[in-house]
C-alpha cells in the first residue's frame, strides 16, 4: 500500500505506521509505502494522523501512448472489485513529458473501465464525484502508471469533526504533524494562542488522548468495496477505542475575534473535546503564562497571504515580545510562509523545519523562552 502525506511529515508517518505494526516500510515525497493486511488498510485509515490518503496498488504498467494507458487499464479485471451498476471516480497525477494533463489521464481511464464493463456485461457504471462506489486513483511518473484503488475515499485530513470555518483555516493533517513535530504528546499544558478554528486545539487534544484521529468520519471509501469485512472492521475500531487514555494537564487557546472563538468551541464540541479544551476571546499580546508549570505554544499567525495584518513586521515583532517577556519558560512552535516577517520576531529560533501550508512554503520554527537567562540555564543543566 501506498500512503500519502504532506511534505515534510514523511517520517512521522513512517514512525506511525511503524508502531501500528506495518511491514516493508519505505519513505518517498510526501508518501509512505508499506505491506499490511486488509485489516490493517482499515486500522492506517482510522489511526494515521499524518496521511492524506492510502491507497492499494492493483496493477503498474509501462505507458508510451495514451492507445497504451486505454489497452491496459482495460484489461484490469474491474468486475473484480465492482458491479456495472456501481460508480465510480477517477484521480490522476502526472509526472511525464509525454502525459501531461492529469484530467484528460482521468477521462481516458474511465472510458477504459466503462467500456469494459459495457463490452463484458452489456451495462456500465456511472461517475459519482462526490461518493462513488470505487474512486480510482492512477499515477504516471515518466512511462511508468500506477493504477491504485483510493481506500479512505475523501481525504483523511477531513476528520468530520469540523463544523464551523473560519477564514484561512488550517489542514488539520498538518495541524497534527506540527504538535508531533514539536514533540508534544500531553507530556504538560499546551497553548494556541491565536487559535481560529481550534484545529490545532482539537488535533492536540485527540494526541494526548490517543483518540483515533478519523474516529467521527461518516465514510471511508473501502466501506462501499466488494470485499469490505464490517465485522473485521468493528472489531479493529473498537480495539482503537480500548487504547484512549486520560489526560492530566491543560489544553487551551486565545484568539481576539469573538466569532472565531465561537465556532472554535463548536469545533471542539462536535469532536467531544469540551472535557480537555477551554477556548477564551484573549489578545495574545496582552497576556502571560499563567503559573510555572512548562508550557508548549503551537500557533498558525497570519502571514499577510490570506489574513490581511496593516504592519506585518510590528505584528511580528509583537510575537517577539510577547514571547520573551510574557512567557518564561516555554517552548514556542509557530508556523509561517512570511519568511521576512519571521526575522522580526526578534528571537533566535533553534530549529527551522520546512513545510507547506497549502501551496505556501512555509517554516516551521522554535523558539526556546527561558526561565531567566539562557546561560543560566545551561549552566543549570549541566
Amino acid at each position: 500500500m501506498l500512503a500519502k502525506t504532506l511534505f515534510g511529515l514523511e517520517d512521522l508517518l513512517a514512525e506511525e505506521l511503524r508502531k501500528l505494526g506495518a511491514s516493508n516500510i519505505e519513505k518517498g515525497t510526501r508518501n509512505v509505502s508499506f505491506e499490511g493486511d486488509r485489516g490493517f488498510m482499515y486500522k492506517a485509515n482510522l489511526c494515521c494522523r499524518t496521511a492524506i490518503k492510502v491507497l492499494k496498488p492493483i496493477s503498474a504498467f509501462n505507458v508510451f501512448t495514451e492507445e497504451d494507458l486505454y489497452k491496459k487499464v482495460y484489461e484490469i479485471p474491474w468486475e473484480n472489485y465492482m458491479d456495472a451498476n456501481g460508480s465510480l471516480a477517477v484521480d490522476a497525477t502526472v509526472f511525464s513529458k509525454k502525459f501531461t494533463h492529469s484530467k484528460y489521464i482521468s477521462l481516458k481511464t474511465k472510458d477504459a473501465i466503462v467500456d469494459r464493463f459495457r463490452d463484458k456485461e452489456g451495462e456500465r457504471p456511472n461517475v459519482d464525484l462526490d461518493h462513488p462506489t470505487l474512486r480510482i486513483n492512477v499515477h504516471i511518473d515518466r512511462n511508468i502508471c500506477t493504477v491504485s484503488l483510493d481506500s479512505s475515499g475523501r481525504s483523511l485530513h477531513k476528520r468530520g469533526y469540523k463544523v464551523e470555518n473560519t477564514f484561512a483555516p488550517i489542514n488539520e493533517v498538518l495541524a497534527a504533524g506540527m504538535v508531533m513535530l514539536a514533540g508534544w504528546n500531553g507530556q504538560c499544558d499546551l497553548l494556541d494562542p491565536m487559535c481560529g478554528g481550534g484545529t490545532i486545539l482539537t488535533e492536540a487534544a485527540m494526541i494526548a488522548c490517543n483518540i483515533p484521529p478519523n474516529l467521527n468520519r461518516e465514510e471511508f471509501g473501502f466501506e462501499t468495496w466488494k470485499d469490505f469485512d464490517v465485522d473485521l472492521f468493528e472489531l479493529i475500531e473498537a480495539s482503537a477505542l480500548k487504547k484512549i487514555k486520560d489526560f492530566h494537564f491543560k489544553i487551551y487557546g486565545f484568539d481576539k475575534d469573538t466569532v472565531s472563538v465561537q465556532k472554535a468551541r463548536n469545533n471542539v464540541k462536535s469532536a467531544n473535546l469540551q472535557d480537555f479544551v477551554e477556548i477564551e476571546t484573549q489578545d495574545f499580546f496582552e497576556t502571560k503564562k499563567e503559573g510555572d508549570r512548562y508550557l508548549y505554544l503551537v500557533f498558525n499567525p497570519p502571514y499577510d497571504e490570506r489574513l490581511s495584518i496593516s504592519n506585518v513586521s510590528d505584528f511580528y515583532a509583537s510575537i517577539g515580545t510577547t514571547l520573551k517577556h510574557g512567557y518564561p519558560g516555554s517552548q514556542a512552535w509557530m508556523i509561517s510562509s512570511n519568511m521576512e516577517a519571521l526575522k522580526s520576531v526578534g528571537l533566535r529560533p533553534s530549529r527551522r523545519i520546512k513545510l507547506f501550508n497549502g501551496k505556501l512554503e512555509s517554516k516551521f520554527v522554535r523558539y526556546d523562552m527561558y526561565q531567566g537567562s539562557k546561560k543560566a540555564k545551561k549552566q543549570v543543566t549541566s
